[in-house]
């Protein structure tokens, strides 16, 4: 995907609750690229520069470790905020 694509697939999934910025995102792209998580290939369409951006392997399993965190931080905080409360009874 080319950095509008994201911004608007996180905006409809979202049901437009978050909103990216370009401000926000494109240095996340950066590192991202930088640290090897994601590959960039260019290609001119109607004669503007579109970079569209990649998961690679190391990527995705980078991704997969922080879902799973942020799994974990909600139920923390749901333990702290509702004793008993458990991931599995909330609809993410």
């Amino acid at each position: 995907m080319y950095g509008y694509e994201i911004t608007q697939k996180v905006e409809e999934l979202a049901q437009g609750k978050i909103k990216l910025t370009f401000g926000a995102l494109y240095p996340i792209l950066h590192k991202l690229e930088t640290d090897g998580s994601v590959i960039t290939e260019t290609e001119i369409m109607n004669g503007r520069v579109r970079i569209y951006y990649k998961l690679t392997l190391a990527g995705k399993n980078v991704a997969v470790e922080k879902v799973k965190e942020l799994q974990e931080f909600i139920e923390m905080i749901g333990l702290l905020i509702k004793p008993g409360y458990s991931l599995d009874l909330c609809k993410i």
